[in-house]
């Protein structure tokens, strides 16, 4: 019998959220055998074990059917639990800051005038590849310290960590490569930083020091692969799929040319209608009881972010997209001690590419058959056919 929900059905990526309806109403706990998985769908259940991390813990891994955890492995923040989480947050605290990422916007308002320029010089592209891939490529490689011209090699590499499938031997291999070539790629830089620090994340990465204590050479190879990845994952499937939600909706697309200050709303309402991180895992230090059923210490439970923020009891006519909708808590980004430290700067980016396009293009329209991502976790596209009046 084919399961009900398979994270890494391709099936299931070209459209989840009838699959999602159906698990928050007639299976809110669900056990997905071919991952060994328990699946959490609900707004509440998702909140509450998010909120719960002595109880569900991200040190043993957060994405399902992705093989045993490997303690020797590269230490990475959101695979990590307190103490330890609590002080290396802490420390990126110090480096990653919000006055940094206000002090970049000129510089992404900059990039993403270009990239929309040359895209409606052109008269349309690939979204993707022209606009929501390239730019938080740059910014995140800028914020490091990376050189521009090592970019593409970066995006090449992070999106191999993302296309991982435990299915497919080969994108697992390409996965692994991918990795490895970052760690090298890394290695080599904080070894020059150290040399001769810059006015940059990566040096401040190094430096950052809390109760006298500093990140490890691994830990800084895991957070600089975490910054790329999600940095880059995260605000290129925002910008892709707010794009796709806006040609769907023309007339909310209409209100936003018609008043720009509604962007920062739409972006929003863009993050919980097509969440780019759609679920993330957990394991259980303790036995516990969910809807009737217990669930045993070492378990994994997998938290439906993409399915939280549609469900009908938290809010009102959730598969309707509205810009002007008022949202008080949502799970685009996780929530509680794992709460995505980028999100300031993707949402930044994102209200940046679309107020450069009311600016510039405002009339452009989707002129192809969007090609999905395959990823467990994310949501996102490959490519996206745009056909811009400039």
């Amino acid at each position: 019998m084919p399961e009900l929900y398979d994270p890494f059905s391709h099936e299931l990526h070209d459209d989840p959220y009838s699959v999602y309806r159906t698990l928050r109403d007639e299976h809110p706990l669900y056990y997905c055998e071919a991952r060994g998985v328990w699946v959490l769908s609900r707004f509440e259940d998702v909140w509450d074990a998010v909120h719960d991390p002595a109880t569900f813990c991200s040190g043993q891994g957060v994405f399902p059917g992705m093989g045993e955890y490997n303690p020797d492995q590269i230490p990475v923040m959101i695979m990590m639990d307190p103490p330890r989480h609590t002080q290396l947050r802490s420390l990126v605290n110090r480096a990653f800051t919000r006055r940094r990422i206000a002090d970049r916007e000129p510089a992404i308002r900059e990039i993403a005038r270009d990239l929309v320029e040359a895209l409606a010089e052109a008269g349309g592209g690939d979204l993707v590849e022209d606009l929501a891939k390239p730019l938080p490529t740059i910014v995140i490689a800028d914020l490091l310290g990376v050189p521009r011209e090592d970019r593409k090699e970066f995006r090449h590499w992070s999106d191999q960590l993302v296309q991982d499938n435990p299915d497919d031997p080969e994108a697992a291999a390409r996965a692994m490569e991918g990795g490895a070539s970052l760690l090298a790629y890394f290695a080599d830089l904080i070894a020059e930083r150290r040399r001769s620090p810059r006015d940059d994340l990566l040096t401040a990465l190094i430096t950052a020091e809390v109760d006298g204590e500093r990140l490890s050479e691994d830990e800084l190879f895991g957070m600089c692969v975490l910054l790329l990845v999600a940095g880059n994952e995260t605000t290129t499937n925002l910008v892709s799929n707010s794009a796709v939600l806006f040609d769907q909706n023309p007339d909310q697309w209409l209100a936003v040319v018609a008043n720009p200050s509604l962007l920062p709303g739409a972006i929003e309402e863009c993050l919980r209608f097509d969440s780019p991180v759609q679920a993330l895992a957990r394991t259980l230090t303790r036995p516990v009881v969910i809807h009737g059923q217990t669930i045993e210490e070492g378990d994994k439970v997998l938290l439906v972010y993409g399915s939280a923020n549609r469900d009908d009891r938290e809010f009102s006519e959730p598969d309707i997209f509205d810009i002007e909708r008022t949202v008080d808590r949502q799970l685009a980004f996780g929530h509680g001690i794992h709460f995505c430290l980028g999100a300031p700067l993707a949402r930044l980016e994102a209200q940046i590419v679309y107020s450069e396009l009311l600016a510039r293009a405002p009339e452009w329209t989707v002129a192809g058959f969007p090609e999905r991502l395959h990823s467990g976790p994310i949501r996102g596209l490959l490519r996206l056919p745009v056909s811009v009046k400039g």
